[in-house]
């Protein structure tokens, strides 16, 4: 059985929008805090080998992106990665090796991580993001925690789900005050 790990940069008040739109207007808000050896604790978090778990607008994103980023332990890992998209134009998925979750997103999660195979990668994707933790389907999250507050944005944790729980693995910190903080999914959360 696949485990589904999901990565998020984020700041201190809970936002991981990065893309232009909506009134945004911090889309570079990460870059600088990066560092070589952040860089080098991100790629390690993701493992290797893995495969990536998608919404169609990140995937959409990266696809302008990743294939013409260079080659480095982050553009290679990604670009190899068979990308599972959840989308109703799977016939426009042009980034790969990739494939579409189907009509029914849950029931092809479900499958998927029911097979043999690299861990799950979910990256951005908010929407793909509250629905995996709502339906208890996330084993393992990976928060790169930005000592920023951006006040509005794309905010990681749904308003609409319910409570979860979630168990503390590990903590690791960059020289630029980032943490990149592991958590075991627990399920909901015990009144």
């Amino acid at each position: 059985m696949r485990k589904i790990r999901i990565l998020e940069h984020i700041s201190l008040d809970g936002v991981i929008q990065h893309e232009d739109g909506d009134g945004f207007a911090h889309a570079n808000w990460t870059a600088p805090y990066r560092t070589p050896a952040g860089l080098a604790a991100v790629v390690e978090a993701q493992g290797s080998p893995f495969d990536l778990l998608l919404g169609r607008r990140t995937y959409d994103i990266w696809a302008s992106f990743w294939p013409q980023a260079g080659n480095s332990p982050m553009a290679s890992g990604l670009n190899a990665a068979t990308k599972y998209v959840a989308t109703h134009r799977p016939e426009s998925l042009n980034w790969g090796p990739v494939q579409s979750l189907g009509a029914d997103i849950l029931a092809g999660i479900r499958d998927l991580k029911a097979t043999e195979g690299p861990a799950l990668i979910v990256w951005g994707s908010s929407t793909l993001t509250s629905l995996l933790l709502e339906q208890g389907l996330v084993d393992e999250v990976v928060l790169l925690v930005y000592p920023v507050l951006l006040g509005r944005g794309k905010r990681f944790f749904s308003d609409q789900g319910d409570p979860r729980e979630l168990a503390f693995v590990s903590m690791k910190e960059t020289s630029t005050g980032v943490l990149i903080n592991t958590y075991r999914y627990v399920g909901a959360l015990q009144p």
